[in-house]
């Protein structure tokens, strides 16, 4: 893969509604976390969104920017993340349609999210193209930008591999261009004798005997060619693993820690089952849904003994909570020395404490909608460079440059 995009991430997320704290442990911190280590590309997914929700299409439009005011508010920045709209960079859907030419139909019915979602959101119609197909949209989305890592949950592994196997059979579709071993020979000549002779022998090893390290090595040497063409360079690419010039390098999913943010009544938290706390919730709000929350039904009474392992708060005890305050709950509650309210009030403390800075840095952009608005709009035009030069390649290298 060409060293210019190995260092780059693309992340999405749907509009479907506010975000909560689930969203906040289990994406956006990776995000804020992400931004200062890559070249990151977050986008608002929102043709995906229609995908599931294309009855009710007026949520997708009020949660854009209520969306992206909470991904600011989180700590993303736009001076170190590219953020952006899918539907304003339409090469997007360009390259969706291109790749579908070439994706077996198998495939994506393989997908194991196909028949899952389609099994738990029993209540819509997702007989559709635009489902079958979304992620076939969502390798677009990845290759678009050539990212190098794609962060992912375990469930959006088969995504990242179906990714890989599009760009892997696009390659070998197209990646071989008329003279391409001539055009690879004229490229390691530029690069010197001393290292047009080391790429030799890395590629011999490697093709000869397997020798991976080889690999990695040639890989390295090829990231620091500053005097190739980013054409040249990825037809070395290709060259050295054997195959044609590398168009759509394929992608590394980077598995994200799976959120352990338990909602408020034990389930994860989703707005599907109603029990989440919005990062933008007023405090007393927040306050009440705590206080209200249900405890473990041994306990009817104050004086009666309880077992935290049965009990919805103490797994959020176990997300905001140290050794010595959990040890704490243990005891209390196992022998009726607290009451649930007292157990309740460090937690009660400690959100409104994780939110308050989020609900500051959120009041900005709430009376300034604009303010947003011209961040994905600068987002925009950026990720729309990016992709006006992948599409140049792919139509080339299809043959649709006449």
């Amino acid at each position: 893969m060409p060293g210019e995009s190995r260092n780059r991430v693309l992340s999405g997320m749907r509009p479907t509604g506010q975000l909560h704290l689930g969203h906040y442990h289990g994406v956006l911190k990776n995000w804020v976390k992400l931004q200062h280590e890559y070249d990151c590309y977050f986008f608002v997914a929102d043709w995906h969104a229609l995908t599931t929700h294309y009855e009710d299409p007026q949520i997708i439009a009020a949660s854009v920017i209520d969306m992206v005011i909470d991904w600011l508010a989180a700590g993303v920045n736009p001076a170190s993340a590219k953020l952006f709209v899918q539907s304003d960079v339409p090469q997007h859907a360009e390259l969706h349609l291109l790749l579908s030419m070439v994706t077996p139909l198998g495939w994506l019915e393989r997908v194991p999210s196909y028949k899952d979602q389609q099994e738990k959101l029993r209540e819509r119609d997702l007989a559709t193209y635009g489902f079958l197909g979304y992620p076939l949209l969502q390798s677009a989305d990845i290759l678009m930008y050539k990212a190098g890592t794609v962060p992912v949950g375990e469930d959006q592994v088969a995504h990242v591999e179906l990714t890989r196997e599009v760009a892997r059979r696009f390659n070998h579709l197209y990646g071989r261009e008329a003279g391409f071993e001539e055009k690879a020979n004229a490229a390691i000549k530029k690069m010197g004798k001393k290292n047009a002779k080391l790429y030799r022998n890395l590629r011999r090893d490697y093709q000869e005997k397997g020798d991976q390290e080889a690999l990695q090595v040639a890989r390295a040497l090829l990231e620091g060619q500053g005097n190739l063409a980013l054409g040249d360079r990825e037809r070395l690419w290709g060259f050295l693993e054997g195959g044609g010039r590398i168009i759509l390098p394929e992608p590394e999913a980077l598995l994200t820690p799976a959120s352990k943010m338990p909602g408020l009544d034990g389930q994860k938290m989703s707005k599907s089952y109603n029990n989440t706390i919005s990062l933008r919730d007023d405090p007393k709000d927040i306050e009440q849904k705590l206080r209200t929350m249900p405890t473990d039904p041994a306990r009817a009474r104050r004086n009666d003994p309880g077992d935290p392992a049965r009990c919805p708060v103490f797994q959020l005890h176990e997300v905001y909570s140290d050794e010595s305050r959990k040890r704490w709950v243990r005891e209390g509650c196992t022998t009726a020395g607290i009451g649930c309210l007292d157990c309740k009030q460090p937690l009660i403390d400690s959100i409104l404490g994780e939110l308050a800075p989020i609900r500051e840095r959120a009041r900005e952009f709430e009376e300034d909608p604009q303010l947003v608005r011209n961040i994905l709009q600068e987002g925009g035009e950026a990720a729309r460079d990016v992709a006006d030069e992948t599409m140049d390649e792919v139509r080339a290298a299809i043959g649709l440059n006449y």
